[in-house]
């Protein structure tokens, strides 16, 4: 089961590893650094690195591990910021007395679970009771805001059977907790297993994505929205406002369980994102997020090679608190980074560069990572559901939206924010470009918004961005004659085009008031812009110049509306507020004639 090292590249690796097995993890060398099989040839491995390899020689020992690098899952995974490889951070720093990683810890030094911690555990199911994979055993109580439930695994040498024993009271992590009779024999199921990362979690079906994830965003949420169990890209180059939008979605985003994977981004800028992230509080019950929330990180002065690896665990976790039913947001900054890792790796192992120097297989690769996402009917006897979305960050060199990452990763999205440095720079926050931006989840989120807030909901949306649209070919015109070529009403299409980007679109990520937008507080702030574009089309018929109908006092109020009225006063005062702008439109209207 070990080998010798032959060469060391970089990150890579060449080692005689006979019956080494792709994705196998190893350690490598003296200090047993964390290791996975990329490539195999004969008994010759390539082993892509997790840990920096400085201080490696040729003829130390490669040990093998027989199993493939696999995620710990069960109780007290929430609230911990582990590694690329799941080793607890606060773990690591403990062992290295140093604000630097420590080379060769492994698991049993820094284990991704407390395994002696103990839960008092609350069965669900009762002994002679079949049970089958991907069923709930029971319960444990992990933090004030999360319950977490103990699951039969779906692993392949489960099978279903019928329950024998069942705890009931305080067990430790690591006990037996169950006894399921089956025919293969008596299996003893624990309260955590291991999973494969690379390997998609089972279930039943997957089911279309009707419910929209409300994130409070409105961008998002009314012209570009995502589904629960949908994916999304956010591309933007530099200083774009990429890393705010994943805190906003983050604090926000209506999923019960949110997992950042800070992936390759600056080390500093991530040490700011997690120490913003450890201060901020759940909206609905005051209680700090990270009770919710289970972070990944992996910085770009860490090693290239454990990026790849910090993506699939993200991945993984999430779709463990998928199957026990939960909504499940995994937000990755940035899949560009991943990227680069692995095109970095492929050259080192001699593999054939296709664009830019990038992977042939890379639309592959982005492909099994978005694919993991979606709304899906659960494993087991009974019918339940749980959905995991994805969103992923991007950043393209330059804002180039036609390098080979963003170009391969929009065959696979639902939604498309990308980010426009040109609105940024001018600081119009989210600067998520409406002229480029799409979502496929239109459609199918219609139901619901017509359902639950108002059955006009997408003639008005459609109608605000079609305005959008016509004010950019607007501007082409006014750049070459000015405002004096435009007619009344292509001057009023502009007033309300303002009105859609400074009252509805512009939002402040750290206002209270503008952020979050609840649903209603959204469709009413876009029903008094469509109010005042439709009056306004009576009143310029009727003789009156546009000038004047933006100079109504009502008018200059809409733009500040979002920062005035709090979301629990919204209905009423919004209400008001769309009467008593197409009153003063009305009365303007009759004393002209």
């Amino acid at each position: 089961m070990s080998g010798k090292i032959e060469y060391i590249s970089g990150p890579v690796v060449k080692a005689d590893l006979p019956g080494a097995r792709l994705y196998e993890l190893v350690f490598v060398g003296e200090i047993k650094l964390f290791g996975e099989v990329v490539r195999v040839q004969g008994d010759k491995a390539f082993i892509q690195v997790y840990e920096d390899t400085t201080g490696l020689k040729p003829g130390e020992p490669v040990v093998r591990t027989g199993e493939p690098l696999s995620a710990w899952l069960g109780p007290t995974i929430m609230g911990k910021i582990y590694d690329g490889v799941q080793r607890p951070l606060k773990n690591i720093e403990e062992i290295s007395k140093s604000p630097f990683i420590a080379r060769g810890v492994g698991y049993d030094q820094a284990p991704p679970l407390d395994l002696k911690a103990e839960f008092d555990f609350k069965p669900n199911v009762k002994p002679g009771e079949e049970v089958y994979p991907g069923d709930v055993l029971g319960s444990v109580k992990e933090t004030e805001l999360i319950t977490h439930y103990i699951l039969y695994p779906p692993l392949p040498e489960y099978v279903p059977g019928t329950v024998e024993w069942i705890a009931d009271g305080k067990y430790k992590v690591d006990d037996v907790i169950a006894r399921i009779k089956t025919k293969r024999g008596v299996i003893e199921v624990k309260m955590w297993h291991k999973w494969p990362v690379r390997r998609p979690r089972p279930f039943r079906e997957k089911l279309p994505p009707v419910e929209p994830l409300i994130t409070g965003v409105r961008t998002i949420d009314t012209m570009f929205p995502i589904a629960k169990g949908g994916t999304a890209a956010i591309p933007g180059p530099f200083g774009s406002g990429k890393t705010v939008a994943i805190r906003t979605l983050s604090m926000y985003a209506q999923s019960r369980i949110i997992i950042p994977v800070l992936c390759g981004e600056r080390g500093n800028e991530a040490a700011d994102a997690l120490q913003g992230l450890l201060k901020l509080k759940d909206p609905n019950t005051g209680r700090p997020l990270l009770e919710r929330t289970t972070i990944i990180v992996n910085t770009s002065n860490m090693p290239v090679a454990a990026r790849e690896a910090s993506v699939y665990m993200g991945t993984t976790i999430g779709e463990y608190f998928r199957d026990q039913g939960y909504d499940v947001l995994v937000l990755a900054d940035s899949t560009s980074r991943w990227a680069e890792a692995m095109r970095e790796v492929a050259l080192r192992i001699g593999e054939m560069p296709s664009e830019e120097g990038y992977p042939a297989y890379l639309p592959t690769r982005l492909a099994e990572f978005y694919e993991r996402a979606g709304r899906v009917v659960l494993m087991g006897s009974k019918e339940r559901i749980g959905s995991l979305t994805i969103a992923a960050s991007v950043s393209p060199p330059g804002g180039d939206f036609t390098e080979p990452v963003t170009s391969n990763t929009l065959r696979f999205i639902g939604a498309f924010w990308p980010l426009s440095p040109r609105l940024a720079y001018s600081r119009h926050y989210p600067a998520i470009d409406w002229l480029l931006a799409f979502s496929r989840y239109v459609d199918t989120v219609e139901v619901w918004w017509s359902k639950n807030i108002s059955p006009d909901w997408r003639k008005i949306r459609d109608t605000l961005q079609s305005i959008l649209v016509k004010e950019a070919e607007l501007q082409e015109i006014v750049r070459i004659l000015g405002t004096e070529a435009l007619s009344e009403y292509e001057k009023h299409i502009l007033n309300v085009a303002y009105m859609i980007r400074e009252g509805f679109l512009k939002q402040d990520a750290y206002n209270p008031v503008d952020t979050p937008s609840s649903p209603i507080k959204q469709y009413l702030l876009m029903k008094a812009i469509y109010a005042y574009y439709e009056e306004g089309l009576k009143a310029i018929e009727a003789g009156i110049p546009a000038s004047v109908l933006r100079e109504l006092e009502t008018v200059k109020r809409l733009p500040r509306l979002r920062m005035e009225i709090t979301n629990d006063v919204a209905k009423e005062e919004l209400t008001k507020f769309i009467e008593m702008l197409i009153s003063e439109i009305r009365t303007t209207i009759s004393k002209r004639q």
